[in-house]
């Protein structure tokens, strides 16, 4: 004689648990959740780069055509120490170099203010030199109309 095999009190996870009772149940969202902000270093580096290049460019008629690229380090020292930017003028073109833009703040301002600042002002320095001008008539007090 056969016993009747008891229930056991916990739910069947194996079968109509994922499903539901028309197939639809476990299935994810259709559209995905929206992607995170760009928040890592090279995000913001990129990011705080291309509004002052393109604040520059609005500004400067001479910049218009120059391409700004982005490297992580120079190749060479210079004698006077580690360069931030390079300048060629025959390609067009202002290389800023990351790392040595970030890393070599004074003490006591590596924070999220200080660093953009840096960033912004090795931008506009580089853009100065590139024009043959000071940093500061690179504002927008800096040219007379």
């Amino acid at each position: 004689m056969l016993m009747p095999r008891r229930r056991s009190s916990r739910p069947d996870t194996r079968s109509g648990a994922r499903h539901g009772r028309h197939g639809r149940l476990g299935r994810s969202e259709v559209v995905r959740p929206p992607l995170p902000p760009l928040d890592g270093r090279l995000d913001r580096f990129e990011i705080t780069v291309g509004s002052a290049v393109e604040y520059l460019r609005d500004s400067w008629e001479e910049l218009r055509d120059v391409r700004f690229e982005i490297s992580a380090m120079p190749v060479h020292d210079r004698e006077d120490g580690i360069p931030r930017w390079r300048i060629d003028h025959a390609a067009r073109r202002v290389s800023l170099f990351r790392v040595p833009i970030e890393r070599l703040l004074p003490k006591g301002h590596d924070d999220a203010l200080h660093r953009r600042v840096a960033i912004e002002s090795a931008v506009f320095h580089a853009a100065a030199e590139y024009v043959g001008r000071e940093p500061w008539e690179l504002g927008a007090g800096g040219r007379e109309y």
